[in-house]
């Protein structure tokens, strides 16, 4: 088997199965602890949902991280691996040491976007505190070396750029947080998506993080559609938000060997499902004269199921718009 193949595989399943066996664990910690998700207003559901789905993704996402970061020192040894060339483990290695500083930000941003999130659904920040938290870790994740340029020769709107750009993909995926499977499904094909956009141009590591973000979402997804045990929280939509904005970054669409300026939106459309969703709401909220954080059952979601379908079938239509967004990322 060659190096990608073997890397891909491994960070696809080894995050998956992370994620879903580390949930039942989670979910009885939940319980105990009462980080639940009570009923009540705009909410459907009798009973206190454990919000353990956020910690099960980032059991999923740091689990073959680890993994890498243990080969990676194994091939520092000298020591070999079944199924695994010198030139496969130089590979990773080189890729480990020259985002060195990016992995770094990125696992402070993952960290600090899950206890933010974890404490909202604690005790229910409010928007100010909230917001603050979101642009204070945009800001160190922009400071490690992973940002947004767009033909703009200019570090601070750079910065700016990048710290919008998080800070914006982030609260898209929590207002998408609305129904069973949504958030999570929709994280697993964007995810998808980025890592194909990766691996087309040889980026292993990057397309690596991708995979195993999927992988994450996808170990969780069984739990929570079309019913849920278990919720991703604030917590979890934090850290799905956060992730899928760092896809969006890291994959180089243009370069002056491939030149296709065209190819920056890839991000917009594969994205499109939570981005489109939170302009509508945001839009219909500030014509009401309602604060754009009030949450409401406007969302595309809700629409759907007032149209008729069931919410299983609304969030399976959004799946396939999110497919259908990814698809024409692919084209550009």
């Amino acid at each position: 088997m060659n190096f990608p193949f073997n890397l891909y595989l491994a960070s696809l399943v080894g995050a998956f199965l992370a994620s879903l066996v580390s949930l039942p664990w989670w979910r009885g910690w939940c319980l105990r602890s009462g980080h639940v998700d009570d009923p009540g207003h705009r909410k459907i559901h009798s009973d206190p949902i454990p919000l353990a789905g956020g910690l099960a993704v980032m059991t999923g996402v740091l689990v073959p991280l680890l993994a890498g970061a243990i080969v990676v020192g194994v091939a520092h040894l000298g020591q070999g691996l079944p199924g695994w060339t010198e030139a496969d483990l130089d590979r990773l290695t080189y890729g480990f040491e020259a985002r060195r500083s990016q992995l770094a930000g990125i696992l402070v941003g993952l960290l600090g976007m899950m206890v933010l999130g974890w404490w909202d659904d604690r005790h229910e920040l409010r928007p100010g505190p909230k917001f603050a938290g979101q642009f204070l870790i945009a800001a160190v994740v922009a400071a490690s070396g992973v940002r947004l340029t767009l033909f703009i020769p200019s570090l601070a709107a750079s910065y700016a750029l990048t710290i919008l750009w998080i800070v914006g993909v982030t609260n898209a995926l929590n207002f998408l947080d609305n129904m069973n499977g949504l958030c999570s499904g929709i994280g697993a094909i964007a995810a998808g998506f980025f890592a194909v956009a990766a691996a087309r141009h040889g980026q292993y590591l990057v397309a690596s993080i991708a995979l195993i973000g999927c992988g994450a979402f996808l170990g969780f997804l069984p739990w929570n559609y079309p019913k849920a045990s278990a919720f991703l929280g604030d917590a979890g939509s934090h850290v799905a938000g956060f992730l899928l904005a760092i896809l969006a970054i890291l994959p180089s669409f243009h370069t002056p060997e491939h030149p296709r300026p065209l190819a920056v939106l890839s991000p917009l459309l594969v994205l499109i499902v939570p981005l489109l969703d939170q302009a509508s709401v945001v839009v219909l909220r500030l014509r009401r004269g309602v604060a754009p954080w009030v949450g409401d059952t406007n969302h595309f979601s809700h629409r759907l199921v007032r149209a008729g379908c069931s919410r299983a079938q609304a969030v399976a239509i959004l799946w396939a718009a999110g497919l259908l967004g990814g698809l024409g990322a692919l084209l550009l």
